[in-house]
């Protein structure tokens, strides 16, 4: 999971570099923080937040099949 949200950010930045994923597992749930720079953080949530829906709804599809549930930060 961290593999593709770095994938899908990385895509979407300025400054992929600056991409930073962190992945934490508690029981049956995955706890996934994306960092990015100050200046990509419009382009990783996008208008009314739909990108950073996008995201985390892939991220959830891929979920199932590990039956995982997943949470999605965008910090």
């Amino acid at each position: 999971m961290k593999e593709l949200v770095e994938t899908i950010a990385r895509a979407l930045v300025d400054n992929p570099d600056e991409v930073v994923v962190t992945e934490t597992r508690k029981d049956k749930t995955l706890y996934i923080e994306l960092h990015v720079a100050q200046g990509d953080m419009g382009k990783v949530i996008g208008k009314q937040g739909r990108i950073a829906k996008a995201i985390r709804s892939v991220v959830k599809a891929a979920a199932v099949k590990e039956d995982v549930r997943v949470i999605v930060d965008i910090v």
